[in-house]
């Protein structure tokens, strides 16, 4: 049974499935303006996923067919998946913030052959034992990979400014950190049930009212820029915090109120998940060893091989925080580089 919520005020949501993902589903919201139906992200391009949105958009009184725009929060296959689907069906436009549409043109543009040799050199470079790096240099990548083929947005996501869903005022908020591009769109009107606070946040990944959104680094074969993503995603929390709606719509989960709270409640946890890593950092060690002795949700061992991956990217980008706030540093000499508190 397809799961439709009516939040009020011409805004509901459908749970579209992530097939074999803890995360169970994507909330995709689908907002009423006076030009049809406009969906803000649209889940995982999947032929269930798909199915699940139709009878959603049945529910809700519409169709994939009378979309008339589709506003992205981000360039994760379970959030933009199924754009190029809806758009095939409708015509509708899809928006995207400038740097995940980036992202998305090269993710199109680049043999995923590149993209394994890359994270496999990454993962080398992270100090990653060779039988963990050996099957992405030796495998054949599949040639349908979720995300490796998006549908490129024909809009741009201007932070601050109103986007142009007729009837609405829904303005973007640019949350960088979870990706380069995240968008937070805030709309601006007074909530249906007159709760207190400025209207109402789809959220995207960027503020969930139980999980704490991955954090990693932001990859670019072809770029070797040292960003700070934590350290964006951190400021970005505060601006959210600071817009105070009345309710929060996120992505994953279920909507909220009190954002207030969960943003210092998230500050806090990665206050001290920096603070528990400069002990580990007692002594040198690589990105990979870091991993192997931070706190996750399981032990180490029973990790997934994918998920080992992303627990690298966000213990790396924690090091990054600690580097550039000068309580830690790379030791000089010696490959993989091992890194200590200072």
């Amino acid at each position: 049974m397809t799961q439709v919520h009516d939040h009020g005020g011409g805004v509901r949501s459908v749970e579209v499935p992530i097939p074999d993902n803890p995360l169970g589903h994507t909330l995709v919201h689908v907002v009423d303006t006076d030009r049809g139906p406009v969906l803000i992200d649209t889940g995982w391009d999947d032929p269930a996923s798909w199915d699940t949105l139709a009878e959603g958009l049945a529910a809700c009184g519409t169709a994939p067919g009378e979309i008339h725009g589709v506003v992205i929060t981000h360039h994760h296959p379970d959030h933009h998946g199924l754009s190029g689907r809806v758009r095939e069906a409708s015509g509708a436009w899809v928006a995207m913030h400038a740097a995940d549409t980036a992202i998305v043109r090269r993710t199109r543009e680049t043999r995923t052959e590149r993209w394994f040799s890359y994270m496999a050199d990454k993962l080398t470079a992270a100090g990653a034992p060779e039988e963990h790096v050996a099957p992405l240099r030796t495998a054949l990548p599949p040639r349908a990979l979720p995300g490796f083929s998006p549908a490129l947005p024909d809009r741009e996501i201007v932070p601050g400014e109103l986007l142009g869903l007729p009837g609405r005022r829904l303005r973007a908020i640019w949350t960088p950190g979870h990706t380069p591009g995240h968008v937070c769109l805030h709309l601006e009107e007074e909530h249906p049930a007159q709760l207190p606070g400025n209207g109402r946040l789809f959220s995207g990944d960027h503020l969930l009212p139980e999980i704490s959104p991955h954090i990693g680094l932001y990859e670019d074969p072809d770029d070797a820029t040292v960003t700070d993503p934590l350290g964006d995603y951190l400021d970005s929390l505060e601006r959210v915090g600071r817009l105070a709606p009345a309710e929060v719509l996120p992505a994953h989960q279920h909507a909220f109120t009190d954002a207030a709270t969960r943003v210092r409640e998230l500050l806090t946890h990665h206050e001290e998940r920096l603070t528990g890593l400069l002990t580990l950092l007692a002594e040198p060690l690589t990105p990979w060893q870091l991993a192997e002795r931070m706190e996750w949700n399981r032990p180490w061992d029973q990790i997934p091989y994918g998920s080992r991956n992303i627990a690298v990217s966000e213990a790396e980008a924690h090091l990054r925080r600690l580097v550039k706030l000068g309580r830690a540093e790379a030791v000089t000499g010696g490959e993989p580089v091992r890194y200590v508190a200072v």
